[in-house]
């Protein structure tokens, strides 16, 4: 590490400077290192993160257009059987059998049931429902997370957290706006899907605790590929265009390379510059939507949207401060 890191630091801040203070503070060299390899980590970190955002909305907009052409089951199979065969590229070389290793079967087997059941609501919803509109409803998914930790997971939640909760609710009403969108099952069923989310990342901090994220990530796809894959059978339609096997291709292959990067880029910089990020997807979602669907989103939504990232975003800065009070 020495030697890496005396290689690096003439390129970046001049001989002269690092000499000079090396003569006095001893310490320096080192310090100014591990500034360095901070800041290239949290630039990496960020690169990684929106790299792997900015897959989704191609993926969502996929979904859409395959959607009312193929049955919910066929598009779901292509979604976890590609997210399935990216991980094991990615990890089984690593981890072999000990991918399966789970100390929480029941707990993985519930988590993976819930990703199925959320991605099955949210297919069926997005067919109906602008991509701009339903990227913003699934950011409730935070919101929800923060509600029922509480009763889930015992946590103690003050005052400003909840207050954030019910502000970002109230821009998810700003989004559905329930004098007309509410009466529409498929923004319900976006809500539904948002929950189910909720309730899968409550289950997977649970488990974290027990078994790698390697073993997590395998097993969230697992269960869906193998349902889905029983069903096949009896629903599949064959694709009617090159345009659509493609599709079909790339929903597995965005998903699970778009987690892999989500992944890398938090193990590479700070969470709190990182996960901020997740937010970009709005803006590929909503210029996607406009320019495959002709669906921008109105002032609202956009009102409403900026209302539930601001709720996010606040709730997880109190989360972090809340963790380093508590060490």
């Amino acid at each position: 590490m020495g030697s890496n890191s005396d290689q690096m630091l003439p390129r970046i801040f001049g001989q002269r400077s690092i000499d000079s203070s090396a003569q006095t503070h001893p310490i320096a060299p080192l310090a100014i290192a591990a500034a360095s390899r901070r800041q290239h980590d949290a630039l990496r970190g960020i690169l990684l993160m929106c790299a792997g955002v900015a897959m989704f909305p191609f993926m969502n907009a996929a979904v859409k257009l395959l959607g009312p052409h193929y049955p919910v089951a066929q598009i779901v199979w292509a979604r976890f059987t590609g997210h399935l065969i990216v991980m094991l590229i990615v990890f089984l070389p690593r981890y072999g059998r000990r991918l399966l290793a789970t100390r929480r079967p029941g707990v993985q087997i519930g988590r993976s049931l819930l990703m199925l059941v959320s991605n099955m609501m949210f297919v069926v919803a997005i067919a109906r429902v602008p991509l701009a509109t339903a990227s913003a409803i699934g950011f409730t998914s935070p919101l929800i997370v923060t509600a029922l930790s509480v009763p889930l997971l015992h946590e103690s939640v003050g005052i400003r957290r909840w207050s954030a909760v019910l502000v970002g609710f109230f821009g998810a009403l700003l989004v559905i706006r329930p004098g007309s969108g509410l009466h529409d099952p498929a923004v319900l069923l976006l809500l539904l899907s948002s929950a189910a989310y909720a309730l899968y990342q409550i289950a997977t901090r649970w488990v974290g605790f027990y078994d790698d994220a390697a073993i997590g990530i395998v097993f969230s796809a697992l269960l869906g590929s193998l349902i889905m894959t029983a069903a096949l059978p009896f629903v599949f339609v064959m694709p009617q265009s090159p345009l659509d096997i493609v599709l079909f291709g790339s929903l597995g292959l965005l998903g699970g390379a778009g987690h892999y990067l989500v992944i890398r880029a938090f193990q590479s910089g700070p969470a709190a510059v990182i996960a901020p990020l997740g937010y970009v997807e709005l803006i590929g979602t909503a210029t996607l939507g406009y320019l495959i669907f002709g669906n921008f989103p109105d002032i609202w939504t956009w009102l409403g949207a900026a209302i539930i990232i601001a709720s996010g975003l606040y709730i997880a800065l109190r989360e972090r401060r809340r963790r380093a009070a508590a060490r």
